[in-house]
């Protein structure tokens, strides 16, 4: 298995991280998980630009230009020759020796880069199916706009909607939903699909961006806003959506259906406009 190992392609053997390394004692770095079709990297500008606003949030420089990340990681896919599948990368701030909690000064650490190849097919039978989830409380930082390493609040979330018997977990903070546990959070209300507006309290989702988008082109009304958790009761549809499985239908919250608990109109809509989208842009 080939990985990226900074600015090169190397045998996953051969990767060496320090025990000093920032990322591995603090969780501080940034990621992004890109989705490939065909070979090609779906939506790959929009997540470097993310990827370098994240990396300024956090007052992270780089260790390579945006062309270079860009071009390597097209580079590991080639080597691969995975067809379809994700890209993980990560970039940590550093080897910072001794072990200190302030930042370091600026030159005094270069980033380190790493990215492997998944293979992943479209999950069919969940996009059909849905998935149940429970609500509970949005405990993780006021940062959520960073895609930092930093998920511990996230699993835990998980963790406890899984020991529960439930499939994943509906965030709420005062009252209103946030996202789910790893991916943006979306209902449909009254022919209407709402979803949580960007900003500190939830990530600016690439597929998020992408799905407003269709919304526009097949002229589903939609609204960025919060949404209560009482108007729950009112929802026909719920849906999360994430670069890996796209557009995944919420079918029962805590035991009760969603609409009549099964796959949405305006949902199995947009779900069938990315997947168009998906081969459009990522045609040979």
């Amino acid at each position: 298995m080939k990985v990226l190992w900074n600015d090169q392609i190397v045998d996953r053997e051969a990767v060496k991280i320090d025990i000093e390394d920032r990322g591995y004692q603090y969780g501080d770095g940034i990621y992004e998980v890109i989705r490939i079709y065909n070979g090609r990297c779906f939506m790959l500008g929009e997540h470097m630009t993310r990827l370098e606003s994240s990396a300024q949030k956090i007052k992270l420089t780089l260790p390579y230009t945006i062309p270079q990340l860009t071009e390597n990681l097209k580079l590991l896919v080639k080597t691969e020759g995975i067809t379809e599948g994700e890209i993980y990368l990560q970039i940590t701030r550093g080897i910072a020796s001794h072990r200190n909690h302030e930042f370091p000064s600026a030159g005094a650490v270069k980033g380190v880069v790493t990215a492997n190849v998944i293979p992943f097919e479209r999950p069919l039978e969940m996009q059909h199916a849905g998935l149940s989830a429970t609500v509970l409380p949005d405990e993780r930082w006021l940062h959520c706009d960073i895609k930092s390493l930093s998920l511990l609040g996230n699993l835990l979330a998980l963790d406890q909607a899984i020991e529960a018997g439930f499939d994943d977990a509906l965030l709420q903070r005062d009252g209103c939903f946030t996202e789910a546990s790893a991916s943006n959070l979306w209902f449909v209300i009254d022919g209407i699909v709402y979803t949580h507006p960007d900003g500190r309290l939830v990530l600016p989702g690439i597929t998020k961006m992408k799905v407003l988008q269709l919304c526009q082109q097949l002229e589903i009304p939609y609204r960025e806003e919060p949404v209560p958790v009482e108007a729950l009761n009112n929802a026909q549809e719920c849906f999360l959506t994430n670069s890996v499985w796209e557009i995944v239908p919420i079918v029962k919250v805590d035991g009760k259906s969603v609409g009549n608990g099964t796959l949405g109109s305006i949902t199995k809509r947009l779900q069938a406009a990315y997947i168009a989208a998906t081969k459009s842009m990522c045609e040979s």
